[in-house]
């Protein structure tokens, strides 16, 4: 077994199985540089559903200018995030969903992780499986059944194998689907039919667009904070590595999340399609071909980031399972889901994007406000992290305050909230509300004794190097 002082286990690797599931990454583990997660979350962002909600920008009443713009706020504030969220993976040495134990409690931690972080690993790998089938089934004529059964088999065996792989395959991907997406622009641009809407009046739907697609482009940034660390916490923990950390991740997000968006505001302002795939077909004609690889391939920087980190939140649930298993079972649900779910993805998507967006955004902002409000020795943090006896803990009473008083301004096309329905020329806040929420209210529940603290049980964090499953 390897300590701190001897040569590592897993190191650089690409060959070996990932032994490390949700236990601390040990010093003689922490390995590579801080420009490895620009790649991992610029590869994230070349992904269609991006362009999905671009896309949407002309149904919301947006002109070219404004919706670049909501594209840009909504960028942004989710960047910024993202870099904090990969900054406390360094410092701290676990994933997001281990973090979450702090404000939480050990086992109050539990009902969020399971409802956010499996259920939305699983949603999201279903979508993008879904528009990577549907584009290779266009592309090869083989049905979407197959063509997704491929692609399944292929992101299992890559995450199975875990973070070094990934993190590699992913800078591979940045530089193959980096021309193939540059191409597709080019032809939108030079293709493209007539612009958007010159104008923007502050009319009912105008000004609420403007709100809601900055919110669907910050939702998109927001859904990965639970994952924000799996990669960032095998890195040396050092003041420069966490500062370029940080601004790696945040201009990864950033530029990305704001070329794809922006893209698809052209496919979707000359599209005579209602189907997003099927507009850029039609759109792209003789490059059709590319176009429709960069859509496939994109599917797998995008699930291998999704599958990894919902197979790390079963384990932090204490579900029996290791995670290659974890792996397995999240990919089997997600191809399951595709096969009944891909006809009105649009539709789905967008009701699963607000959704989600609604109970991740608070959950992400007590665990960042606790990371920031917290004092103490590294050591000692992440010791509390393992500690079975903190059952419960205010975290969870502020999250589910927090969701609670954002459901009156809820906004889709399953349920609208009442304060929504009143004024719907505002857009969609519900997310912006239960963030601002959980920011006021966790500051005053973290002052509080502690909730549920039983006497006995105490569980020191077992050091990832003892551990032999995967």
């Amino acid at each position: 077994m390897s300590t701190d002082s001897e040569q590592p286990v897993y190191g650089s690797s690409l060959t070996k199985v990932e032994p490390f599931g949700i236990d601390p990454i040990p010093d003689s583990e922490r390995h590579g540089k801080p420009s490895s997660q620009f790649f991992v979350w610029f590869a994230a962002g070349l992904n269609f559903t991006i362009m999905m909600l671009g896309f949407s920008a002309a149904s919301l009443g947006l002109n070219f200018t404004a919706a670049t713009a909501a594209i840009a706020v909504g960028a942004a504030l989710g960047s910024v995030l993202m870099a904090v969220g990969t900054r406390t993976g360094v410092r701290l040495g676990v994933p997001v969903q281990i973090q979450a134990r702090g404000p939480f409690g050990f086992y109050g931690n539990f009902v969020p992780v399971a409802c956010i972080n499996v259920f939305a690993a699983i949603g999201w790998a279903a979508v993008t499986v879904i528009l990577c089938g549907k584009a290779l089934a266009v592309l090869t004529g083989l049905p979407f059944w197959l063509v997704t059964l491929v692609i399944t088999a292929v992101q299992m065996t890559v995450v199975i194998l875990g973070s070094n792989m990934i993190n590699f395959l992913q800078k591979v991907l940045s530089y193959v689907l980096t021309p193939l997406f540059l191409l597709v622009t080019v032809v939108a641009l030079v293709r493209g039919g007539d612009a958007m809407p010159d104008t923007v009046s502050t009319s009912s739907g105008t000004v609420g667009g403007f709100v809601t697609l900055a919110g669907w482009f910050m939702s998109f940034l927001v859904a990965w904070l639970p994952y924000s660390s799996d990669y960032s916490r095998y890195l040396p923990d050092t003041g420069p590595v966490r500062r370029r950390t940080a601004w790696y991740t945040g201009l990864g997000s950033f530029v990305t999340i704001c070329w794809l968006g922006i893209l698809g505001v052209l496919v979707g302002s000359s599209a005579s399609s209602s189907d997003a795939i099927e507009a850029l077909n039609q759109l792209a004609g003789p490059f059709a071909i590319p176009a429709l690889i960069a859509i496939s391939l994109s599917a797998l920087s995008h699930n291998f980031l999704n599958v990894y980190g919902g197979a790390i939140s079963v384990q932090t649930l204490k579900i029996p399972l290791s995670r290659v298993q974890a792996v397995a079972v999240i990919c089997l649900l997600a191809y399951g889901i595709s096969l009944w779910g891909h006809t009105g993805t649009e539709d789905k998507f967008k009701v699963f994007l607000n959704l989600t967006a609604n109970f991740i955004a608070p959950f992400a902002i007590v665990i960042l406000m606790d990371y920031l409000l917290s004092k103490g020795a590294v050591a000692d943090r992440v010791t509390r992290l393992y500690d079975q006896r903190r059952v419960l803990d205010w975290g969870a009473v502020a999250w589910i305050a927090s969701v609670l008083v954002s459901v009156p301004f809820w906004q889709s096309s399953v349920y609208t909230g009442p304060l929504a329905k009143a004024f719907p020329e505002v857009g969609d806040v519900s997310m912006l509300v239960s963030m601002a929420a959980a920011a006021l209210l966790y500051p005053l529940a973290k002052r509080l004794p502690p909730l549920w603290l039983r006497n006995g049980g105490s569980e020191a964090p077992v050091e990832a190097r003892e551990r032999v499953e995967v």
